[in-house]
């Protein structure tokens, strides 16, 4: 049976490592049974009638059930590149490149995938190469858009509590100064800061609900100002951070678990754009809402189901070039296009 924290099943690599989560999610077992109905994967039932209908139109949909070049298994991780190329990982630990018309490019799998694959990725302008978050095995993988594993720039690898260890890995963020923040999840609920160049600096964050407190930070953002965006994803909130400083402070919480607008089910992933807007893709709601980055809801689309609009355990969202929104929508085997 899966755990109820964790869509994708864990694969610890030892006995004590299963025992350390088991022991320190229980008490979030205990809430979330007490709040939702956990189906498989702790999807929550359909959310309620969408009551800000939303103007955008899907005008692309990229790949279908399967494991030939351009068909996928379960997406859940995507990225975009300078010149708009789509990168999707699914869990076959393939990761597929794609022009902006949807055509395939190429494709290749990470070295390892016994333990566990992908669940995240990255485009890092400052060194012009795909960051493939490896969750399973503790690190953060740079590849050139044709693929070709950039070894030297590895960060992480060893699970472990002492810096530059990591837990389960989900994401990698650049600002504009160069500053790197990583995430993890699992025996450790935590938020990393590392120089422009890949050297750690702090870290911050344990397992929890508290301010600064996580479960399961699965997507980062940072903004104009250099904040820190987190989707707290079994929080079913976002925490807004300001780390520029030595210090991190507590900026901003939005939202709380519920189904109705304005209230997210398992936010796996997020993206700013815009005129001061915020786009969340729910997991557990099947749906995708756009907010001002003070948290109303502008708008939302997206119902559970399987037809031209509509979305099944939606993973990752990202934006191109010209802001249109891409949507992995991962119980469907496909990503979805949208033009705001």
């Amino acid at each position: 049976m899966e755990s109820f924290l964790n869509p994708d099943p864990l694969e610890p690599n030892t006995r004590l490592q299963r025992r350390a989560f088991l022991s320190r999610a229980s008490s979030s077992i205990a809430s979330c049974l007490a709040g939702s109905v956990c189906l498989s994967g702790c999807v929550p039932g359909t959310a309620e009638p969408n009551n800000h209908p939303s103007k955008y139109r899907c005008d692309l949909v990229i790949g279908q059930r399967g494991l030939a070049d351009g068909r996928f298994q379960k997406p859940r991780a995507m990225a975009i590149g300078p010149n708009d190329e789509v990168f999707v990982i699914d869990k076959t630990a393939r990761v597929q490149a794609f022009d902006s018309n949807g055509k395939f490019l190429c494709g290749w799998k990470t070295p390892q995938w016994a333990n566990g694959k992908p669940t995240g990725a990255s485009y890092d302008p400052q060194t012009n190469h795909l960051v493939v978050i490896d969750t399973h095995y503790f690190q953060f993988l740079f590849y050139t858009a044709q693929g070709q594993l950039v070894a030297e720039r590895t960060i992480g690898g060893v699970n472990g509590p002492e810096p530059g260890q990591f837990g389960w890995v989900t994401d990698f963020v650049r600002a504009a100064d160069g500053t790197i923040y990583l995430s993890e999840y699992g025996e450790y609920e935590r938020i990393y800061k590392y120089t422009a160049d890949g050297q750690y600096i702090d870290r911050m964050g344990q397992h929890g609900d508290q301010p600064m407190e996580f479960s399961r930070p699965q997507s980062m953002a940072v903004d104009e100002q250099g904040l820190l965006w987190v989707a707290d994803s079994c929080n079913h909130r976002i925490q807004v951070i300001d780390w520029t400083g030595d210090k991190p402070r507590l900026v901003n919480v939005l939202g709380e678990q519920g189904q109705r607008i304005g209230q997210l089910q398992f936010p796996y992933g997020m993206t700013l754009l815009s005129e001061n807007r915020l786009l969340v893709s729910e997991y557990g709601n099947h749906r995708v809402q756009c907010w001002t980055r003070q948290g109303k809801a502008i708008s939302s689309w997206g119902a559970v189901g399987k037809e031209l609009g509509q979305l099944n355990q939606p993973w990752a969202v990202a934006l191109d070039s010209k802001e249109r929104v891409y949507v992995v929508d991962s119980g469907n085997n496909r990503i979805q296009r949208y033009l705001l």
